[in-house]
């Protein structure tokens, strides 16, 4: 669906919010916090900013965040898990202000990480960076996912196929589906008020996943790390707008 100017500045507004809580949740996150603290500050963020959560009792969801360590790829549920030395994270956040939605993500270092890890959550950040260059006026849907696709497996890893990016407005979860990895040329030709959130997944083996017993945890398939990064992206006469930023 397109979106007009004020609704892409409502968007602004959620998308700062979910900047804030991103920032918060990094700042805060160390070896020995559990997960359902981290919880406890992104709520904080939202109760100061009026904002509403759009995570919360989505079919279900019993937090305003997912959070994702290790071999969890997405939808990370919080709890009693304690934040070791040498983890990766990956947060989740959402927030909506005035009925518009916000949604990022990011992978975080834990204390010090392997040389592996360090070099999975950069290329998964290069991976949105290069897919957000074609969120902009006459680019193909496709072409997002295969300039994804093209960083990710070009430094030796492997990008999840099941779960994909999506549109997003007064919905979390609008059309149209934008897939992480495919040809170029094909699919929509975005215009200027097409809104995408973009959230590479990117594993260390197999892109192959597994789903927890709880419904919403997403593991890979081999047990080894993945990173997820997100923004939520607005196509303008100017070129894409990270909406999602501080």
């Amino acid at each position: 669906m397109i979106k007009t100017k004020a609704e892409v500045a409502k968007m602004r507004k959620a998308g700062r919010v979910v900047a804030e809580m991103l920032d918060a949740c990094e700042q805060a996150a160390g070896p020995g916090m559990t997960t359902a603290q981290l919880d406890l500050v992104a709520r904080e963020v939202l109760d100061r900013r009026n904002a509403q959560s759009n995570f919360l009792n989505y079919h279900g969801f019993p937090a305003v965040i997912c959070t994702s360590p290790n071999n969890v790829i997405v939808h990370g549920i919080p709890g009693d898990y304690v934040l070791q030395d040498g983890d990766i994270l990956s947060i989740d956040c959402g927030a909506v202000i005035d009925g518009y939605h916000g949604d990022a993500a990011r992978t975080i270092p834990i204390g010090s990480v392997s040389n592996e890890a360090e070099r999975l959550i950069k290329a998964t950040r290069e991976s949105l960076a290069a897919g957000i260059e074609f969120v902009r006026k006459g680019a193909r849907l496709s072409d997002i996912g295969h300039a994804v696709q093209t960083v990710a497996e070009g430094e030796g890893f492997n990008v999840v196929r099941e779960y994909v990016g999506h549109g997003i407005g007064t919905a979390m979860h609008e059309d149209p589906q934008v897939p992480n990895y495919g040809v170029p040329g094909q699919g929509l030709k975005l215009k200027v008020g097409h809104v995408l959130a973009v959230e590479p997944m990117v594993n260390l083996g197999t892109a192959r996943t597994t789903l927890f017993e709880d419904g919403w945890t997403v593991l890979t398939a081999d047990g080894r790390i993945s990173a997820h990064f997100e923004h939520s992206i607005a196509v303008t006469d100017n070129g894409p707008e990270v909406l999602t930023m501080p």
